[in-house]
């Protein structure tokens, strides 16, 4: 007799995760906490699976993954925008949390999805990483508030707390650079990435954190990890804009910032923005260029274990 080869999908919410097992349609729900994690992988250990796919859900599937992988079960990340786009495909037009982990579940046994990897040093950091992201945020919101108030006391107010968010901010940074540090392996990653001019401390940490992948893939992989791979639009004689879509907002969002100072200040990105522009491209398109430009040479530098100097680029 065949044996079936299982699949599960885990639906994360903030107090409790809903299961599916495909193809048996089994499903089942724990709380969101060390006893429910511990009755989640009691159930799911017997079943031999081999893939469990859990969507990201601002940081509330965490605890489920290490608890998972502890147990040594093959944890994948699922897409959220791939996972809607799949349903939809497949059929599943309603809505709710049992019929999103029976899409997971169905997802990971369908399609190619990455592997998680816990790393608890790079977990803090992007726990860290994230926490800046988030006061920088706040920092500006309140800035742009201040412009529109016209009574002194409510500006003063809001003047006090940019001025203690930045105070916030410089601790962070510092225990960032802390947690970095402290182990060897992000340390040298983080000193090969600076190397490159134009890639400073904030631009290093959210590529450690955020994309750890960086220097386990190939060029157009990690591109589109990061969100700079251009795409065609075409159909028949049609000939489309080619655009970029998708990927990791938050790495993209301080790439484009990094981008603009290399293009400014390193000779070699500077030289191929200006070739860009000359050849007729657009400012943003040459910029989104540089940027991958950036990405896919800092992804061989990892690779390769090169400092930028020896780097071929």
């Amino acid at each position: 007799m065949a044996q079936i080869v299982a699949t599960a999908g885990i639906d994360v919410s903030k107090d409790r995760l809903d299961v599916a097992v495909h193809p048996t349609d089994q499903q089942f729900s724990v709380t969101n906490d060390e006893a429910g994690w511990r009755i989640l992988v009691r159930r799911l250990k017997p079943l031999g699976t081999r893939a469990i796919g859990i969507e990201a859900s601002g940081g509330y599937e965490r605890g489920a993954i290490v608890a998972l992988f502890k147990a040594g079960l093959p944890v994948r990340s699922v897409n959220a925008w791939k996972l809607r786009q799949f349903a939809r495909a497949a059929g599943l037009l309603a809505k709710n949390d049992r019929l999103d982990a029976r899409a997971i579940a169905w997802f990971v046994a369908t399609l190619p999805s990455r592997e998680v990897r816990h790393d608890p040093a790079v977990d803090r950091l992007a726990e860290l990483v994230t926490a800046r992201r988030q006061l920088v945020d706040a920092i500006q919101q309140t800035g742009n508030q201040i412009e529109h108030l016209r009574d002194a006391a409510l500006r003063r107010m809001q003047q006090r707390r940019i001025r203690q968010l930045e105070r916030d901010l410089a601790q962070l940074d510092l225990r960032i650079a802390r947690a970095i540090d402290e182990s060897p392996v992000l340390a040298a990653r983080r000193d090969l990435l600076c190397s490159m001019p134009g890639v400073g401390p904030v631009l290093a940490a959210t590529l450690l954190a955020l994309l750890p992948e960086l220097g386990t893939l190939g060029s157009r992989p990690i591109g589109a990890l990061v969100g700079v791979v251009p795409y065609d639009f075409d159909s028949g004689r049609m000939r489309g804009l080619r655009c970029i879509f998708g990927g990791r907002a938050a790495v993209r969002r301080i790439l484009f910032m990094a981008a603009q100072a290399a293009a400014l200040w390193n000779p070699t990105l500077k030289a191929f923005k200006h070739r860009l522009i000359a050849a007729g491209k657009k400012p943003k398109v040459a910029i989104v260029a540089v940027m991958r430009k950036m990405i896919v040479t800092l992804n061989a530098m990892l690779r390769d274990n090169q400092t930028w100097r020896t780097a071929a680029v």
